[in-house]
């Protein structure tokens, strides 16, 4: 790990400044981010000029490809040949749909609206000689309507339609003469239209163009017979976008006042090993993509190094005069992301090796760094979903969230000069090599209605709202809340189990040692003896463990700490009659401890541990046994009767709310619950004066589209089936929640056991609090994409924010907050615990960053929802004490048996000594002291009272007569 840092360091510093292969820093300088501080959402908005954006194709959406003089293009041919299945002869229709694209740019409010002109609608046979007015005249209607709403074009010359006559003729791209009729077209463009466009693209994705249009073959016009073809077809692109700038520049630029540049798309690519020679990989996969055409237009005109050596004479040569004749062509960074490439067109051979990822950020960065800050404009950007989804498309929203987050990341925290984002595309469209497989429309096209009719999607709505507040700017409910937590609020750390030692260590060792106390105080243990065998009763203070275990909890800070018997083990036959006293002795020590050492210990009978939850042997069939919940009660009834003395505050079943339990099963749980309540409440409460209550595992549940009902309603259902079964039964009325019995009736199914009377009356109101296990967030929605994560009983799709921190659960604070907002409003004013909430991190990682983050945000959402929003939270308890016993969670590590003290766990004593996070500057927290606890007090009240009489009356009398006899003393000397 420190060769890494110091390799990244390395690299940082002297590639700071480097020309070529400054971006060789990029990886380095993300690699000293804070984490996860830095991957945090930033709440923020855009500059003001920032050009919002949507954009199309031309083969894609405008169909006719026949009418009104169109002449065909090599992807009219490359649809009609092979195995294709689709054309995009009709596409979306925008060629007879101009007033409903118009009205959908309008609807979304974007201020730039790219499109591309069909080389063959205005030249059919692809040169001016066979000038079409008619098409021309569509495009001169659709300019003016963009005007009409105050949208200005963004106009592509080309985007893979070459016409087909050039390509039969002259073999397309393949051969240099199409230079010059490219200039010819694009000199007809900039005449006709360039009075009203102020941004050109010339060519998109000439890799696109080159390597997969004459070399793999998987786009128009499916060349692959020539391995060197596709570096000649770049060579002729790049000389044919430098002739239309020159063009521009020497006859349009002065009147028209216009910028031009060549759209360039790439993927992010990831070293595998953390060695120099994989970021030189990375560098090398970039170049072969990117660097292809960005190097020799924005740096010297020629191609990158690396791909002059591995290609050799493969690929072309620039002369000198053609290097400065292509060089700096280019007057901004057009740059394309998303799904048109990466993991689709990017083939393994051009990974050499490493990680492809979808990093938008780290790739803006390095187009910055590696091309002398251009200004980039993202003229391309978002994803995809299957082509079976309609108007409900949470993938597609979710990545464009992702990707416009990583572009405002790229502005405020980079300094990249991003000048505008472009969410692709407007409409549904016909895909490419992927035909209507996929949609990537922000608007669902009804291909099979005549008038190819248009709806918003998800996605719209999402990238409307996102260009009227500018970006993500931060609300009231994303600032950290100030303030502190009442006097007596439970601050806990839980762990799902202690370490045993059912044998005192203390006094263990028979050996005899000699301590050299002269020299070096060492002991020196003496061969073949040993001490007789003490005759001495075992003591609490005689078990090592117990002694570290306390130690290391009251090292945390906190007032409270839970933990989980183990059933099977305190009565291993079953028979209460018959329990391990060894077991119990030690857990009756443990909480005696932890009292005295200002410790409130919580204890858990049950803890559902899915495969690991043990119950005792005979107890067969577990749950489905009706004698289990009795059971269950006497078991109670002993550790009440054994550890009641020191606990005051239990849990009988943890988490028992999990997927793979049965409704069967459930419902014994929820009676073996009552059963033991009612045993505490009528045997124990009043000499005890005890809490009892259950422990559920809540996630939160948001919905997709909170702006959707259709995703609010599944929402409330999954909450009802995970959280609702165990707790309206007990802190409701009794039953199970009414949506889930209607829903399984819905689904005809009779799995949901009825409650009888005596057993609602039974379960009803059986709590003194209401504690829950939280840990992350998750959305869910309606529409179904991936089976994978499709819950086929309640028809939910299970899904993520892509903006998320994973960990590999979502990392999402303000779940927290509207779980405890949950409880209130379905349970009132009831005491609330948060009994678990922690993050899994690598256990090697003992500056556990991320957790201190997670604890942080959590305990700052806990209190937002105790001040703003009246919750009656009584205590959070942070999960877990330590990785020896809850790997991965825990607040102490440990390495070949030592204990390492993470950096959270301080963190955590410091929001607990402040009891919150008091406003700066305001009065201290004035908290009365608590008394300190009295261990055996009530066991040994009368003994004492009784011999402490009994020393009193005799010093008393001794008192009496020492008065009386110096009294008389004096009385005789006078």
């Amino acid at each position: 790990m420190s060769g890494l840092l110091a390799l990244l360091t390395f690299l940082a510093f002297t590639c700071g400044a480097a020309k070529p292969n400054a971006g060789l820093k990029t990886w380095g300088r993300f690699s000293k981010l804070p984490y996860p501080g830095d991957k945090a959402f930033l709440y923020d908005t855009f500059p003001g000029d920032f050009m919002w954006a949507v954009g199309t194709a031309a083969y894609q959406v405008e169909g006719a490809f026949e009418k009104d003089g169109k002449g065909l293009s090599i992807w009219d041919t490359f649809t009609r040949g092979g195995n294709r299945m689709a054309t995009g002869d009709v596409g979306s229709d925008s060629y007879h749909n101009i007033h409903a694209d118009i009205r959908a740019i309008k609807q979304l409010g974007v201020k730039h609206y790219r499109f591309s002109l069909s080389w063959s609608r205005i030249f059919p046979n692809g040169t001016r000689g066979s000038y079409n007015e008619i098409g021309t005249n569509y495009y001169r209607t659709l300019i003016k309507r963009l005007k009409e709403i105050r949208v200005q074009p963004v106009v592509t010359l080309y985007h893979w339609d070459l016409p087909d006559h050039l390509q039969q003729s002259l073999g397309g791209w393949s051969n240099p003469e199409l230079v010059g009729i490219f200039k010819d077209y694009a000199d007809f463009c900039f005449l006709t239209f360039g009075d009203d466009v102020k941004y050109w693209i010339t060519i998109d994705n000439p890799f696109v163009v080159a390597r997969h249009g004459y070399g793999t073959g998987v786009v128009a016009p499916g060349i692959k017979n020539d391995p060197d073809l596709p570096f000649r077809v770049g060579h002729n692109l790049l000389k044919a976008h430098a002739a239309a700038w020159h063009l521009y520049d020497r006859h349009y630029r002065r009147r028209q006042q216009g910028k031009l540049s060549m759209a360039l798309a790439s993927h992010w690519i990831k070293p595998s090993r953390t060695r120099l020679e994989s970021l030189r990989e990375c560098q090398c996969s970039l170049d072969h993509v990117l660097g292809w055409f960005a190097r020799p237009l924005f740096t010297d005109g020629d191609y990158p190094p690396c791909m002059k050596k591995r290609l050799g004479s493969r690929l072309p040569s620039f002369t000198q005069e053609e290097r400065e004749y292509v060089r700096g062509t280019a007057d901004f960074f057009a740059l394309s992301h998303g799904a048109a490439l990466s993991f689709q067109l990017i083939n393994d051979s051009l990974k050499f090796g490493q990680n492809e990822d979808l990093d938008l950020r780290m790739l803006l960065y390095w187009v910055n760094a590696e091309y002398d800050k251009p200004p980039i404009f993202v003229v391309q950007s978002g994803w995809y979903v299957l082509g079976n989804m309609k108007t409900e498309d949470p993938k597609h929203m979710y990545y464009l969230k992702r990707f416009i987050a990583a572009a405002l990341k790229s502005i405020v925290r980079d300094g990249v000069n991003v000048i505008g984002y472009t969410a692709w595309s407007l409409i549904d469209g016909f895909e490419w090599h992927r035909e209507y497989g996929i949609r990537r429309g922000l608007y669902y096209v009804d291909f099979n209605t005549p008038d190819m009719k248009r709806e918003p999607k998800t996605s719209a709505t999402f990238y409307r709202n996102v260009i009227q507040r500018n970006g993500f700017p931060e609300l009231p409910e994303n600032r950290p809340a100030q303030g502190v937590f009442p006097c007596d609020f439970a601050w806990g750390v839980s762990a799902n189990s202690i370490q045993v030692e059912t044998t005192p260590s203390q006094f263990a060792d028979p050996s005899v040692y000699l301590w050299n106390i002269s020299n070096n105080g060492e002991l020196t243990r003496l061969k073949g003896l040993s001490a007789p065998p003490l005759r001495r009763t075992t003591h609490c203070a005689d078990y090592a463990t117990i002694r570290q275990q306390v130690k290391d909890i009251k090292e945390v800070g906190v007032n409270h700490f839970h933990f989980s018997l183990n059933w099977s083990a305190v009565v291993p036959s079953g028979d209460v009659a018959r329990p391990n006293t060894t077991l119990l002795g030690y857990y009756r020590c443990f909480t005696r401890q932890l009292l005295q050492a200002n410790i409130t210990p919580v204890v858990t009978l049950w803890h559902h541990t899915r495969l690991r939850s043990s119950l005792p042997a005979p107890l067969i069939h577990k749950w489905l046994n009706r004698k289990t919940p009795e059971a269950f009660a006497d078991y109670a009834r002993l550790c009440y009767r054994e550890l009641g003395a020191h606990v005051k505050m239990w849990i009988t079943l943890n988490e028992p709310n999990d997927d793979m339990v049965s409704y069967q099963d459930g419902h014994q749980m929820l009676r073996a619950h009552a059963l033991a309540w009612h045993a505490y409440d009528r045997e124990f409460r009043h000499a005890q004066g005890g809490q009892v209550s259950l422990a559920l595992h809540m996630e939160w549940v948001e919905p997709a589209f909170s702006f959707s009902r259709e995703d609010v309603e599944p929402a409330k259902r999954v909450l009802d089936f995970r959280v609702g079964w165990f707790a309206e039964p007990i802190f409701g009325n009794g039953d199970y929640p009414l949506g889930m019995r209607s829903w399984l009736r819905q689904l005809n199914s009779l799995d949901l056991p009825v409650f009888n009377e005596e057993d609602r009356q039974l379960v009803k109101g059986t709590y003194d609090f209401f504690a829950i296990s939280h840990f992350s967030t998750e959305l869910v929605t309606h529409a179904k994409e991936d089976s994978y994560t499709y819950t086929e009983k309640l028809e939910v799709q299970q899904m993520k924010d892509t903006t998320w921190i994973m960990s590999p659960r979502a990392v999402v604070p303000w779940g927290l907050r509207k779980a405890l907002n949950w409880v209130r409003e379905h349970y009132c004013d009831v005491p609330v615990y948060v009994m678990a909430n922690g993050v899994q991190e690598d256990p090697a990682r003992f500056k556990d960053s991320l957790r201190v983050y997670y604890l942080y945000n959590y305990i700052n959402e806990a209190l937002k929802a105790y001040t703003l929003d009246g919750v009656n939270l009584k205590g959070y308890f942070a999960y877990a004490l330590s990785d020896q016993r809850d790997p991965g969670f825990g607040l102490y590590g440990n390495v070949h048996e030592e204990v390492i003290v993470k950096a959270s766990l301080s963190n955590y004593r410091n929001i607990i000594q402040f009891n919150g996070f008091p406003i700066p500057g305001a009065a201290p927290q004035q908290c009365p002291r608590l008394p300190q606890p009295c261990l055996g007090c009530q066991v040994l009240k009368r003994p004492v009272v009784g011999f402490l009489t009994l020393v009193g009356s005799g010093v008393l009398i001794t008192l009496g007569l020492i008065i009386y006899y110096t009294a008389k003393k004096h009385k005789e000397c006078y």
